[in-house]
């Protein structure tokens, strides 16, 4: 299949980006981070392409084709993240895990069809997409600063540690992509209700409740950091519960219906 060789190039590249970005990690210089960044690069390139050959230029939200997108969008993400940011932990988790999606959707997941979907519809998908990829981000980047707190309350700070940025440079960004997401997550429902004719018959009820529990979440977060300052432990948890409502909304119902019953839904 013309599609193995692209896939296998970009697992491939996705590893040694990571490879390349934990080096700092095991006690090597830290030179290797722009490679890393720029392999990393090319093996997004590759996804999408793989992406669009794979499913015929359409948005492909069955299952495995949705966890593969998600993951390329995670991934493009993280890259523009470390422009700015260069937060090195991000890509380490972030881009094996695009690798492994990857493989799923092309070796494993069974042959799909994508769906015609309307231009408001693909609009809404779009911003969902961004909205769950920017909070994926924010998710990985609160583990990361679960591990940097504890490190430095044991006065154990390892290499991990020391490679992060300072423990305020983290929390600020965790919050500026909170913040982010949250404005897309609002996109997302205001959209969803607006372009989507009958949530009931496309077996979105649930999806759109635990998408405004999480919505909530995140709301609640944002509104406890600039009232009452939280941050640390208080941060990291919302941060990470609001993660799990919202990767149930996305996925749950897709994983139930599709996997485990064996039915199509859109």
């Amino acid at each position: 299949m013309p599609l193995i060789l692209p896939s296998i190039l970009s697992i491939a590249l996705y590893a040694g980006g990571a490879a390349l970005l934990a080096a700092p990690l095991t006690g090597c210089p830290r030179a290797p981070r722009r490679l890393g960044l720029a392999t990393a690069t090319v093996a997004v390139l590759l996804h999408a392409a793989v992406l669009l050959g794979a499913h015929g230029g359409r948005l492909d939200l069955h299952f495995f084709a949705a966890l593969s997108l998600v993951a390329c969008v995670v991934a493009a993400l993280t890259l523009l993240v470390n422009v700015s940011r260069p937060v090195a932990g991000l890509g380490v988790i972030v881009f094996p895990l695009a690798a492994l999606l990857l493989a799923l959707d092309v070796f494993l997941a069974p042959p799909t069809v994508p769906r015609p979907m309307d231009w408001q519809i693909q609009l809404h998908v779009v911003i969902a997409l961004l909205a769950y990829g920017v909070l994926s981000i924010a998710a990985v980047l609160a583990l990361l600063l679960a591990v940097q707190e504890r490190a430095l309350r044991a006065r154990r700070p390892g290499r991990l540690v020391r490679a992060l940025p300072p423990l305020t440079q983290t929390e600020a960004l965790l919050f500026r992509l909170i913040g982010a997401g949250f404005a897309l997550l609002t996109l997302t429902l205001l959209s969803g209700f607006l372009f989507i004719a009958n949530i009931r018959a496309q077996h979105l009820v649930h999806t759109t409740v635990l998408s405004v529990v999480a919505w909530l979440i995140f709301g609640a977060l944002l509104w406890g950091r600039w009232r009452h300052g939280w941050r640390g432990r208080s941060a990291v948890n919302l941060t990470l519960i609001g993660m799990a409502v919202l990767g149930l909304a996305f996925f749950g119902s897709k994983f139930v219906l599709e996997v485990v019953l064996q039915r199509t839904m859109g």
